[in-house]
C-alpha cells in the first residue's frame, strides 16, 4: 500500500510532496474527528446500549493520531524526499518512519486494552455474571501487551525468534511447576462459560458444602455458610464436582413439610386448615398457591406434605420452622390427632432354681432304732456324740450315722 502511496507523487518536488502530504493528513485528521467520529456519536448516542459508546470514545484518539502520523511515514518513503533530504534514507527512518509507525501501534495496544477493560467494567455494573470477567481484563492486558511489544521489536528489526523459543521453554516450565494453579485458572474459565453460578447465588456441594458465593478469582471460589463461615474451595475441585445452584434460574424455592394425621380424620378440614396455615405465613409467597398433599397411607398414619414457596434458598429452613410451630398448634386448636408409633411389651416372671444344701454345712442325723419315737437326736456339741432328746448319749456320732 505505501509504494502505491508514493507512486502518486510522482514527478513531485520534495517541498510539493511535503506539503501535499501534511495537507492530507491533517485534512484526514480534522475530517476523523469532526465528521466521522461526530456522525458515529450522533448515531450511538440513540441506541440503549452503553457499550457502543464505549467503542466510540475508546476509539477516537488512535484513529487521529493514525491519520496524523501515517502522513509523516509517507513522507520519509517519498522518493523524491528522500532523495532531496540532507539524512540518508535509513537515518530518516529511524527519525521519523519507524518512531511514527511505533506510536501508532502504541496508541492502537492503549485502546485496545482500554476498550476491553471499560466494557468488562459495564458488564460488572449490569450484574449479569460473576465478577470472574476482570481475568479476561487481565489476560487481555498480558495478551495486548505481549503483541505490541513483538510488533515493535519486528518494526525496528529485531529478531524476535530466539525470543519466542525461549519463551516457549519458559511457558513448559512454569507450566509443570505450577500445573495446580493453571488447573484452576482454566476451571474458572470453565465455569465462567458454563455459567455455574454467580455473586450472590447460593450453592451446594457434593459434599454437602452450602452457602452464597461472595468473590471468584483466579485460582479459587469463597463461599460463606450458614455459619458464617468462609469456605475456599479451588476452582478445579468445583468444574469435577456436582454443584447445585439454587439460586438459578429463579431465586423462588419450594418448601416441603412433611405432616402425618390420624386415621379418621377429616381430610377436607385438614387440607384447608393446612392451606390457611401456610397463607398466614409472612416468609410464604401467595403465588403460587400454597397446596396440602396426600402423599401415602402410612402405619399409623395419614402421610401429607405441606407444599409453598419462599424468595429465596436462605429462607427455607426459617419457613420450615414456622409452619412446623403454627401447624403444631393449629392442630392442637382443632384437636386433630398426630398420631405416634404405639408398642405393646409383655413382661414374664423368670422360673427360679432351688439350691441343695451343702452335706459340709447342714448335718442329718438319723434316729436310734431304740430310742422314744418323740426323741430328736442331735449332733453333741463337741462332735463325738450323739445326744437323745432326753440329753442322753446315745453313741459316737459314727455309730449314729
Amino acid at each position: 500500500m505505501v509504494p502505491s502511496l508514493s507512486a502518486l507523487f510522482e514527478g513531485f518536488s520534495a517541498l510539493e510532496a511535503t506539503v501535499a502530504v501534511l495537507a492530507v493528513s491533517v485534512v484526514a485528521a480534522v475530517g476523523m474527528e469532526y465528521v466521522v467520529l461526530r456522525l458515529a456519536r450522533r448515531y450511538v448516542s440513540n441506541t440503549d446500549t452503553a457499550y457502543d459508546d464505549i467503542v466510540i470514545s475508546s476509539l477516537r484518539a488512535p484513529l487521529v493520531v493514525t491519520a496524523a502520523l501515517a502522513g509523516v511515514y509517507v513522507l520519509t518513503q517519498v522518493p523524491a524526499i528522500r532523495s532531496s533530504v540532507l539524512l540518508d534514507p535509513q537515518l530518516l527512518d529511524d527519525l521519523f518512519g519507524r518512531p511514527s509507525l511505533s506510536v501508532i501501534v502504541f496508541v492502537w495496544a492503549y485502546a485496545a486494552n482500554t476498550v476491553v477493560n471499560r466494557l468488562v467494567a459495564a458488564v460488572n455494573e449490569e450484574g449479569g455474571r460473576f465478577d470472574f470477567a476482570p481475568v479476561f481484563s487481565n489476560v487481555w492486558t498480558l495478551a495486548v501487551l505481549v503483541g505490541s511489544v513483538g510488533t515493535l521489536l519486528w518494526l525496528w528489526g529485531i529478531e524476535i525468534t530466539p525470543l519466542l523459543g525461549a519463551a516457549g521453554v519458559a511457558g513448559i516450565a512454569v507450566g509443570f511447576a505450577a500445573k495446580d494453579t493453571v488447573a484452576n485458572f482454566f476451571g474458572g474459565i470453565a465455569l465462567y462459560f458454563d455459567d455455574t453460578y454467580k455473586i450472590g447465588d447460593y450453592i451446594v456441594l457434593d459434599d454437602g458444602t452450602a452457602g452464597t458465593v461472595i468473590k471468584v478469582g483466579v485460582r479459587s471460589t469463597t463461599v460463606l455458610t450458614r455459619d458464617e463461615v468462609l469456605v475456599t474451595v479451588p476452582n478445579a475441585v468445583l468444574n469435577a464436582a456436582k454443584v447445585t445452584n439454587e439460586s438459578a434460574p429463579g431465586r423462588r424455592r419450594r418448601v416441603r413439610v412433611p405432616i402425618g394425621v390420624a386415621y379418621g380424620t377429616d381430610v377436607d378440614a385438614f387440607e384447608a386448615l393446612a392451606v390457611e396455615v401456610a397463607l398466614a405465613e409472612p416468609l410464604v409467597r401467595d403465588s403460587p398457591k400454597p397446596r396440602a398433599r396426600f402423599r401415602s397411607f402410612g402405619d399409623s398414619a395419614l402421610q401429607y406434605e405441606l407444599l409453598c414457596w419462599v424468595d429465596g434458598p436462605t429462607r427455607r429452613r426459617r419457613a420450615q420452622h414456622e409452619l412446623n410451630r403454627a401447624l403444631y398448634k393449629g392442630l392442637a386448636d382443632t384437636e386433630i390427632e398426630i398420631p405416634y408409633p404405639k408398642r405393646d411389651v409383655t413382661v414374664t416372671g423368670a422360673v427360679g432354681s432351688t439350691t441343695a444344701e451343702s452335706p459340709t454345712d447342714v448335718s442329718t442325723a438319723r434316729r436310734d432304732p431304740d430310742a422314744e419315737s418323740d426323741s430328736t437326736a442331735r449332733r453333741d456339741p463337741d462332735g463325738d456324740r450323739v445326744v437323745d432328746g432326753d440329753g442322753a448319749a446315745t453313741g459316737s456320732a459314727g455309730e449314729a450315722q
